[in-house]
């Protein structure tokens, strides 16, 4: 699909990332043969998102709604179960221009939201037992270019100077930074905790949780339309699928991030399909993988950045290759056809460890796999989270600029309060910038493309 296409539905037969090389049996699940045709609440998505929230309505509830989750193709098939498998918090990348516009009360709230997804992820991990190959690390930010380098030299220490604390932020000059980080021709870096996971293992057991809970998981149901108002009679709103008829519910929730504007219109534009690509790297059985603790972020500049996450069995996730194709919008911008490979960019990841670490020179490292994912970037890098504007009982929980790992799960938990304890946007946790609003629908604001234009499109990694 294009930037003249008006409604971004999935695709089918989309590309297969390592993550769900292997499916799990929920991954075409039906709970029932047929769809119920009432319910308390529906879910519109089954990946990050909408997991999370089916998790946190049912998590220590004696009275737990009935809930149906709706997802147009497999079980986790859409952002989630394509991205890096990256858990990492933005604690001083974005502040300088979130309090810029915002204030700096602001955009500390930002960081702070993203550093608590951590312990809360590795809290979730250990209290269901969840084999997802969670791990505490520390992510290194390597700037392959001196302006670069000394800009977020000079923004960190400003946000210090202004009484910002980032006490786990560390820099490193020039002199030091490739012993440090191990990168070549590396200008500088910053490190700081952050983590990894097998995203699309996550989201199957928290479905998983969700089923044992009640829960009626229908997979390969899209959603085509939603009522505009709810029936007078029965103040339920009607959704129905392509193809096996409709349900109603009391509430509906949009966890449809990339697809939101197919079926909440107020949403085009402010929503934006994105395309990315990402890789597999691993080294023949012959030889042993350097040894990499860490996880990166390679940049070049504020646009061009690539990101990798070493993986247990020595492997590397490799995802970005912005270089190849950013420059040309058909490539990624309003498009959502994941059963393609990003032309320009398909041979990018080849021999891509030899060119940029140390040690991996005669690694024999190649390309085991690469695969396209579709984000739901936001036209002003924010979140959408709340009560969809002029409709109090339908809720949206999408638009996470390719950065949804540190923001969507506590975002969840803020959607659960709203609706467990009819708690106001403001005493649910989340950020009050994340808050989807009127305002931030009629914004003629494109960040998105003003960044491309202006060379800075924010790293969202």
């Amino acid at each position: 699909m294009t930037i003249d296409d008006k409604t971004p539905f999935p695709v089918p037969n989309s590309t297969v990332s390592f993550w769900r090389a292997q499916p799990d049996k929920l991954d075409d699940h039906r709970s029932t043969e047929g769809l119920p045709s009432e319910c308390d609440i529906v879910i519109v998505g089954a990946g990050y998102a909408g997991a999370s929230v089916a998790y946190h309505l049912l998590d220590n509830n004696p009275a737990p709604p009935s809930i149906v989750i709706l997802e147009a193709r497999q079980a986790c098939s859409g952002a989630t179960g394509r991205n890096g498998g990256h858990l990492k918090p933005s604690l001083y990348a974005s502040m300088g221009n979130m309090s810029a516009k915002y204030g700096l009360e602001a955009a500390v709230e930002l960081a702070e939201f993203e550093k608590a997804h951590l312990h809360s992820i590795k809290d979730l991990v250990e209290k269901e037992n969840i084999d997802c190959d969670f791990q505490l690390t520390r992510a290194f930010d390597v700037f392959l270019s001196r302006t670069q380098s000394e800009k977020v030299k000079n923004d960190i220490e400003a946000l210090r100077m202004a009484g910002v604390l980032l006490p786990d932020v560390q820099y490193t000059p020039e002199s030091k930074a490739e012993n440090v980080c191990g990168v070549k021709n590396a200008k500088g870096c910053t490190s700081f905790t952050a983590g990894s996971i097998w995203p699309y293992r996550l989201i199957i057991h928290l479905l998983r949780i969700a089923l044992s809970r009640g829960v009626n998981l229908q997979t390969h149901t899209p959603v085509s339309k939603i009522s505009e108002t709810p029936d007078p009679f029965t103040n339920r709103w009607t959704v129905t699928t392509s193809s096996r008829g409709s349900i109603k519910a009391k509430k509906v929730i949009f966890a449809t991030n990339a697809y939101t504007s197919a079926l909440l219109p107020q949403y085009k534009g402010k929503i934006v399909p994105v395309r990315g690509i990402c890789s597999r790297i691993v080294t023949p059985e012959n030889k042993l993988s350097p040894y990499l603790p860490n996880t990166y972020s390679l940049r070049w500049s504020p646009t061009i950045y690539d990101y990798l996450i070493p993986r247990p069995d020595g492997s590397i996730v490799v995802g970005g290759a912005r270089a190849d194709y950013l420059s040309d919008l058909s490539n990624w911008y309003n498009v959502i056809d994941d059963s393609k490979l990003i032309e320009p960019a398909k041979d990018y990841f080849d021999g891509y460890m030899q060119r940029h670490f140390h040690g991996w020179e005669d690694s024999g490292a190649y390309t085991d796999r690469v695969w396209t994912g579709v984000m739901g970037y936001s036209s002003d890098y924010l979140p959408h989270v709340g009560c969809v504007p002029g409709k109090p009982e339908l809720y949206i929980i999408a638009g996470f600029t390719g950065h949804g790992m540190p923001q969507v799960f506590l975002s969840a938990k803020g959607i659960s309060k709203m609706i467990r304890e009819n708690r106001p946007f403001k005493e649910t946790g989340v950020p009050r910038l994340y808050e989807t609003s009127e305002a931030r629908l009629k914004s003629t604001e494109n960040a998105i493309l003003a960044a491309v234009e202006g060379g800075t499109l924010k790293a969202q990694l």
